[in-house]
């Protein structure tokens, strides 16, 4: 039954993302924001698919750390979920992503219409200027940046290196940053096909004021409190 419902859920994506994608491609003339709104729909339609089809529930601790104003949101990244989950439950929002990505039939269109800052790793300093040129860009009109600071989903339990960029960014635009803790890859694994029903916990932390503090302090700061959290949560 586990195999059945993670194949219904597969093929309810393969039909419906193409479909929305080419629908996305009408939203090109409008502005960023509004482009970003309507392409979010298709997040926040997979969830309840999600819910009903694999049994995958969820809920959000810390909702009053939700912020007022353009920030950087710093995620664990375990799982496929939480690109999904973080659209539904943040402001409009751009994404730092590696720039193949924008390559994949249908899904990629579309995702390069949210104006994503998508950058090649193997381009080093040019990269992070990039990612620091375009992040402060992105803030200054009205998003919040996501970056999953271990650059790659990590199998649950286990720990990546936090790398420095998101905390850069931080440091140079002054904003705030928002650490988000899950377990989401305990019923969505990285590259699982089967989903296990159950209830996957999201945490938000309080915001992390990060003027006058250098980037390798904000990111111990995020890394320290994303890992401890994450102890807390249902194993």
């Amino acid at each position: 039954m586990l195999v059945f419902r993670s194949l219904i859920f597969l093929l309810l994506q393969i039909i419906i993302t193409p479909i929305f994608a080419m629908l996305a491609l009408f939203s090109f003339p409008f502005s960023r924001l509004t482009r970003y709104r309507f392409i979010s729909l298709w997040a926040k339609m997979m969830l309840p698919i999600l819910r009903l089809v694999c049994g995958i529930r969820h809920e959000v601790r810390g909702i009053e750390n939700l912020p007022k104003q353009p920030c950087i949101v710093l995620c664990k990244h375990q799982s496929a979920w939480e690109t999904l989950a973080l659209q539904k439950i943040f402001p409009p929002q751009v994404w730092v992503l590696k720039r193949e990505l924008l390559w994949l039939p249908f899904f990629g269109w579309a995702l390069a219409l949210t104006s994503p800052i998508a950058i090649k790793r193997s381009d080093g300093k040019a990269a992070m200027k990039q990612l620091l040129e375009q992040g402060k860009e992105r803030l200054a009109q009205g998003f919040c940046v996501v970056i999953f600071p271990e650059g790659t989903r990590i199998p649950f339990g286990q720990r990546g290196k936090y790398k420095i960029g998101g905390a850069l960014l931080a440091a140079n635009s002054g904003v705030p940053v928002i650490p988000v803790a899950h377990n989401a890859g305990r019923l969505w694994g990285r590259n699982a096909f089967s989903k296990h029903p159950g209830l996957i916990t999201m945490s938000i932390g309080a915001p992390i004021e990060t003027k006058g503090l250098k980037a390798e302090e904000i990111n111990a700061r995020v890394e320290a409190w994303i890992e401890n959290e994450i102890q807390q949560l249902p194993h």
